[in-house]
């Protein structure tokens, strides 16, 4: 009983409803990134999960995906001037899905090929298990909802497993990095890290986000071991690493619709339960837009 719970808990993540709304991205970068490819425009290929795909933002172009138009990669290229987007990212990834195929679609890294020019990559989230440990942590918390009932079952052994999971997730990323360069030497590498998910405060919003109180401030700091793990191996792989967490900040899935950017598990935005809405989007593209100007100037 508890098992299958817990595969319900995760299987949330497949529903989506209703409505969005927009805010503004920086002016684009023009003529930031490598060299043109042929017929003078750049080449931009977007690897990743659903936090790139965009899974019920409309409109949905890729069912088998769940990959939305108004995902951030559609949005940073209609901002740069002469850039063509090669996007197969795809709801559900792992970095498996680098090298292997997802059901009918290619692996990803397929497309990334000598003449690309930029390359984005967001993933690790579902390598850790991002769909079992919301399910795991809202199952739990109805036995101690004052508590830290998810904190105490990934930290049963001694160890924390997620922190674990985090660790052994390093070395797929940097091999990722590594095959990407080796594919596309030209091209300018993004790692786009994942936005903010929780309160920062660690307070939570129980019973609107049904984790145990203690919980919001460990799920919190695992995300934060994650996108800090995201961070390193992107400089040691000489990529540019996109802080998403940090502007997205009071807007996380405990603000009042219109505020937030990432939906809760009852989405009242077209959107997947605990990812990004429309505006999520938007502001991952900024982020990317944004750390792209700065490397413009920089060199």
């Amino acid at each position: 009983m508890r098992r299958r719970t817990l595969v319900r808990g995760a299987a949330v993540f497949g529903a989506a409803v209703a409505l969005t709304a927009g805010t503004a991205l920086p002016a684009a970068a023009h003529g930031s990134h490598g060299s043109p490819g042929s017929h003078g425009s750049r080449d931009y290929v977007a690897l990743g999960d659903s936090y790139t795909s965009g899974p019920a933002i409309p409109v949905q172009v890729d069912a088998n995906c769940a990959r939305s138009s108004s995902n951030y990669p559609s949005l940073v290229t209609a901002r740069l001037r002469r850039t063509t987007l090669t996007d197969v990212s795809c709801a559900g990834a792992t970095t498996t899905q680098m090298w292997q195929a997802q059901g009918t679609n290619p692996p990803q890294l397929d497309a990334v090929t000598k003449g690309a020019d930029l390359v984005s990559l967001q993933i690790g989230g579902n390598d850790i298990g991002f769909g079992t440990i919301i399910g795991t942590c809202a199952y739990v918390a109805a036995g101690a909802p004052t508590g830290s009932p998810c904190r105490a079952y990934y930290n049963a052994t001694g160890t924390d497993r997620l922190e674990a999971a985090i660790a052994q997730t390093a070395p797929k990323i940097a091999a990722v990095l590594a095959d990407i360069h080796k594919r596309a030497p030209r091209a300018d590498v993004v790692v786009v890290g994942y936005p903010d998910l929780l309160p920062d405060s660690g307070v939570g919003c129980r019973p609107a986000v049904p984790f145990a109180d203690g919980d919001f401030a460990y799920l919190r700091d695992t995300e934060k071991k994650l996108n800090t793990m995201l961070a390193q191996q992107a400089r040691a792989a000489h990529a540019t690493y996109v802080d998403t967490y940090t502007p997205t900040i009071g807007h996380d899935m405990c603000t009042a619709p219109g505020v937030r950017w990432i939906e809760p598990l009852t989405p009242a935005s077209p959107a997947a339960p605990a990812h990004p809405n429309a505006l999520g989007e938007q502001a991952m593209a900024a982020a990317v837009l944004d750390r792209l100007t700065c490397v413009r100037q920089a060199g």
